[in-house]
């Protein structure tokens, strides 16, 4: 009892702030829907009571001065306006004390703030509110100013009082005056490109006059303001030249950096020396013959790029934009008056940069992601070593003498390359695979005989501390932030510590597969993660299908900024496996819609396409329309084959085979990797495939074509191939903390209203179980239903079986008997639903029907 007391008194003590609470239920869904439905019916209440109370505010004049007990409780007392008392109340505030008809300027702010509580309105309030505050005093001043002596309720009390004191102090002109310069002063502040557009029409008007002979002096003043506002452009130009010019401290030749194993710092690591020669030591003696063992560290610094802030979008296709020297049109079309309409049409046609419908919207920073380790592999010279000796003395068991061996040393794992004596065959060095790894007692071993382009044979052996590469460290690589590729994804890091980084467009579908908990989720994560540091959300889409339902959740929050869906679509992640099969082929839609667009601009892909459009080249009246990619990213596709089977794999294989022309891509992910899950089909449109560890080699061979995934040693350890050698990668990782933080920076941006929209799939109607006339049963309908029920058992073959009659016939009787209600629709391979419990039911349904 002791305890729990005091348990409740700890509960008591760390009770939740009242801030922290009061800001929990701002932030509420439900109490911010309220106030946003309360706040939109308030502005529809003010613009009826406010257009009411211009019409009928003298007959209702007497009824204001009444107390206020009888003007609520007196129901003798009745108002003209439309509202009633309520309306005429706060009308008489606004309207006739306050504003006068700027005061329906409260019906936009009230109508605005609804839309902002429900999420609908991204835009800053403040500015809005800062905005309207100016125009509602403006506006009311300036219409008691012009009405105020035939009505003066039009610029309300307030106005008018205002008016008169301004009247008094500087008069008719000077008041007039003042509201024409802050006028200006306004539009020049908020309207982008006014001030251009007004020293446009000035220039215009000055080379008029110069035309009649009339001297008229330069517009100086709007020429200073011009440069102001040109001011943050020329710093983003000087900004980007001196981002240029450093080229973040890139060197272009990087030398190669070799250990000497003679000399030791004490700590048993390997000092650094350049270029130096050196003679193998062990334990201070001296072996007859090194081999020419030499060591090449790859953790050399890499190219990264030192700018951390996310910058704004701009379009590759159009950098280059005219620009008018305005004062020599002036002098220009004195000579000739037709040069200036050419050169000011040619001046406002610019390219379309589709970025502009969220113009503040910024890429994540690279702050968001952690450096999980120091990217610094503690290899020491004694495990350089051993395993070297270790290798010549197993190879020398076998009788397989070697000229020379050389270690290469990564973030995970070091390749030792060996060059074998003439004559000695390569598929013998290749046989000993497990040999090697038995004498170094590591698992993950590797043989790659011969290595590519090198002459020499690979041994691939762990390290005994392996490096964390981090996503972060990939990120921010010159590899990945200098790239020029379409859909650049940056997926970790090679044996020589260089990032890599690969072009989707090109891929371009990409298989996963790999076991439970070696990274294939992970690696996902990292693929996604890149190209949302690349791509603005009017570039690029994604479809995620999760049917886990746990893995892709977090991307829920990028709904309007990254996400298409289909136009009922309850959730933005797509979990339920018929849904997925009407989303697969609303894309196989959206790429024959995209395809008949490409064939009208005759275009051969989506990159000639766009760039046509930027340009304005197509015209959108006549359908065409800038085309974001599509990705496409499926989690665990042998889910998907096994409930819904020829009905996913026929429209994937359709994407796979002709979708990359027009920008939609696949990225397909299984722990699954054997034959019934890809079948010849998929891998035969599927070039591009990763592999994590795999529990066999025949899975290995499944999705590579090739053994290898087998040995890997798991945890981001991983295989890719693009149709013909194979790499070895250190996938980059990045964790659940830091996708939170992308996701968050992302949902807090400016946004569009709604996903993006994918076409509505078209309904087959003999699918629908309501296409069937029940009126038309089969003879047998009734005992196919009693079989069914006895057996609880939705099955066309055990009504063939039973009835003995063939298998459409017997397909037509379920169709007849899911259209009854009796059993559910088709669940793939397995059994359908049996609704009907009992035979008297059965028996009361069957009466029932027509």
């Amino acid at each position: 009892m002791a305890k729990t007391q005091a348990k409740k008194k700890n509960v008591k003590s760390k009770s939740v702030p009242v801030k922290k609470r009061i800001q929990k239920k701002v932030n509420d869904r439900k109490f911010r829907t309220w106030w946003g439905m309360f706040f939109i019916l308030l502005s529809v209440l003010f613009l009826i009571s406010f257009s009411s109370f211009l019409s009928t505010w003298e007959q209702d004049q007497d009824i204001l001065d009444l107390g206020w007990f009888d003007y609520i409780f007196n129901t003798h007392v009745n108002t003209e306006n439309i509202v009633g008392k309520l309306g005429l109340f706060f009308s008489d505030i606004f309207v006739y004390q306050w504003f006068g008809v700027a005061s329906f300027f409260f019906v936009i702010l009230f109508f605005v703030l609804g839309l902002k509580s429900l999420g609908f309105y991204k835009k800053s309030f403040l500015n809005l509110l800062k905005n309207l505050a100016f125009i509602i005093f403006w506006t009311s001043v300036t219409v008691s100013l012009i009405f105020g002596n035939q009505n003066p309720v039009l610029g309300g009390k307030f106005g008018y009082d205002i008016h008169l004191w301004l009247k008094s102090f500087l008069g008719i002109f000077g008041e007039s005056t003042i509201l024409i310069i802050t006028a200006l002063g306004f539009l020049m502040l908020t309207i982008e490109g006014f001030n251009n557009k007004l020293k446009l029409l000035y220039d215009q008007l000055v080379s008029n006059i110069h035309l009649k002979g009339i001297k008229f002096p330069k517009f100086k003043i709007s020429e200073k303001i011009f440069k102001e506002e040109e001011s943050e452009t020329v710093e983003g130009n000087e900004y980007r030249k001196k981002h240029n010019s450093k080229k973040h401290d890139i060197q272009k030749n990087e030398k190669s950096i070799i250990f000497d194993l003679n000399e030791d710092d004490g700590e048993g690591k390997i000092k650094v020396t350049e270029k130096k020669n050196y003679k193998l030591t062990d334990d201070g003696k001296k072996i007859e013959n090194d081999f020419g063992f030499e060591i090449e560290h790859t953790n050399k610094k890499e190219n990264i790029s030192t700018d951390n802030k996310p910058e704004k979008i701009i379009n590759n296709t159009d950098k280059e934009i005219n620009k008018i020297d305005v004062e020599q049109l002036s002098l220009d079309v004195i000579e000739n008056r037709d040069i200036l309409s050419e050169k000011i049409s040619d001046h406002h046609f610019v390219n379309y940069d589709p970025t502009l419908d969220l113009e503040n919207f910024k890429l994540p920073s690279i702050d968001l992601l952690e450096d999980h380790q120091a990217g610094n592999p503690e290899v020491t010279k004694e495990e350089l070593l051993k395993n070297k000796n270790r290798i010549v003395e197993t190879l020398k068991h076998y009788k397989i003498e070697i000229v020379k061996i050389k270690a290469t040393i990564g973030p995970t794992l070091t390749l030792y390359e060996i060059v074998p004596v003439p004559g000695v065959r390569i598929s013998k060095i290749k046989n000993l695979e497990d040999d090697i790894a038995l004498s170094l007692a590591a698992h993950g071993i590797r043989i790659i005989a011969p290595m590519p382009g090198r002459g020499t044979i690979g041994i691939e052996v762990p390290n005994e501390k392996p490096d964390i590469v981090s996503f972060k460290s990939v990120i921010k690589s010159a590899a990945f932030q200098e790239s020029k590729m379409e859909l650049p994804i940056a997926l970790g890091k090679t044996i020589s510590n260089e990032s890599f980084v690969f072009d989707l467009a090109k891929m371009p579908h990409i298989l996963v597969a790999g076991a439970t908990g070696q990274g294939k989720s992970v690696g996902l994560n990292a693929m996604i993660a890149s190209l949302l540091y690349k791509k603005h959300p009017s570039q690029l889409k994604f479809v995620m299908v999760d049917p886990k339902k746990v893995e892709l959740t977090m991307y829920e929050r990028l709904e309007n900024h990254y996400l298409a869906t289909l136009p009922d679509a309850e959730e933005p992640i797509i979990t339920d496996n018929q849904k997925v099969i009407h989303t697969v082929n609303s894309l196989n839609i959206e790429m024959d819609n995209r395809y008949q667009l490409l064939k009208k601009a005759k275009c051969k892909n989506i990159k000639e396409y766009n760039k046509k459009f930027i340009s304005r080249q197509l015209n959108p009246e006549k359908g065409h329309k800038y085309m974001p990619y599509i990705v496409l990213v499926i989690d665990e596709f042998a889910d998907l084959i096994m409930t819904a089977g020829k009905e996913i794999e026929l429209p994937i294989a359709r994407l796979a085979q002709l979708a990359r022309a027009i920008g939609i891509h696949l990225i397909v992910a299984t722990q699954r990797p054997s034959t019934n899950i890809i079948t010849g089909v998929i891998k035969a449109n599927f070039p591009a495939r990763v592999a994590f560890r795999v529990a066999s080699m025949i899975d290995s061979r499944t999705i590579l074509d090739s053994p290898g995934a087998n040995r890997l040693i798991g945890r981001g350890d991983m295989l890719i191939t693009q149709g013909s050698d194979l790499i070895r990668l250190q996938c980059a990782f990045i964790d659940t903390p830091e996708l939170e933080h992308i996701t968050e920076y992302i949902e807090h941006q400016q946004s569009y209203p709604m996903p993006f929209l994918l076409p509505e799939p078209e309904t087959n109607d003999d699918d629908i179980p309501g296409a069937v006339d029940l009126g038309h049963r089969d003879e047998l309908f009734n005992d196919a239903a009693k079989i069914i029920v006895m057996n609880q058992q939705g099955s066309t073959s055990l009504i063939q079986r039973k009835l003995s009659i063939g298998y459409n016939r017997a397909g037509r009787i379920v169709d007849q008997l899911e259209a009854a209600g009796i059993i559910g629709p088709s669940k793939g391979s397995k059994a359908r639903d049996v609704f009907i419990s009992d035979e008297y039911s059965l028996q009361d349904l069957l009466e029932s029907l027509p």
